[in-house]
């Protein structure tokens, strides 16, 4: 099975539920986050999912470069990432300061801190994605907008220390993705293979616009297929980020989540 629960498209599903949950619907992997893991502890975390049967097949999050301490906080997570036996670390590059219009300069600043990170990531046998949000998450969460800018970004550095993310969600707009996604399967590039769904109108705040598979205008299935033709053959996460799907019980909205994989990705 290459579907993969991330854990933030059941947000409030305790970890221990999450875990017995998947392994109960047959699902063999999960993408963790940061914070709830430190909640419950890394050690203990890693522990419990292989107990349960499950892969770690991606942590969220690292990056935020601008920040002054990136460096520290970059390497604190790849040392998670490691100890929980994810291989990929993912990446988003944060926004522009604050007051400044200095989106080159934000740009090369994710380029250095990068040089200073992957290769400890190289050591600890994780590999980083850098993620491409949409272009209207570029001033305050991530300056890198399109996959091409994101594989320029990985191209200084060894294919099995830098890789990108392909997230449906944030690149179906973009008329050159099709290309990239080729250019990075030919490059050794695709970290990992994120789905969403986009729908219109956006709520209030934007982030928790995900919408369930199927629901939107993003044709799942040809990035599936573009991303198997790359060569990519890695598990296929789901998240989502979404109001309706959080407030439903967390088997519920596995349940659902897994039906729609199947109907609009596999």
């Amino acid at each position: 099975m290459r579907f993969s629960l991330n854990q933030w498209t059941t947000r409030h599903w305790p970890l221990p539920d999450l875990a017995a949950g998947c392994a109960a619907a047959g699902v063999t992997g999960v993408g963790l986050w940061r914070e709830p893991v430190a909640e419950y502890g890394a050690a203990r975390a890693a522990r419990l999912v292989r107990d349960h049967g499950l892969a770690v097949t991606s942590l969220c999050r690292g990056g935020f470069f601008g920040e002054p301490d990136a460096v520290e906080v970059n390497r604190r997570a790849i040392e998670e990432a490691a100890e929980l036996g994810a291989p990929v670390l993912c990446l988003v590059s944060g926004g522009l300061a604050a007051g400044s219009r200095d989106l080159d300069g934000a740009l090369a600043r994710v380029a250095d801190v990068l040089g200073e990170v992957a290769p400890y990531a190289g050591e600890h046998g994780v590999r980083l994605a850098i993620e491409p949000l949409h272009p209207m998450f570029c001033s305050d969460r991530c300056v890198v907008a399109t996959l091409g800018q994101a594989l320029d970004l990985a191209a200084p550095h060894p294919s099995d220390q830098v890789g990108v993310m392909i997230d449906t969600y944030h690149l179906w707009w973009d008329p050159a993705v099709w290309d990239g996604i080729a250019r990075a399967g030919a490059q050794d590039r695709i970290a990992l293979f994120q789905v969403a769904d986009w729908t219109t109108p956006l709520p209030e705040g934007v982030l928790t616009g995900r919408g369930m598979l199927g629901d939107g205008c993003i044709d799942l299935r040809r990035f599936r297929a573009a991303v198997d033709a790359a060569g990519y053959a890695g598990p296929i996460e789901v998240e989502i980020f979404n109001e309706a799907l959080w407030a439903m019980p967390g088997p519920d909205a596995l349940a659902l989540t897994l039906a729609r994989y199947r109907e609009h990705v596999e």
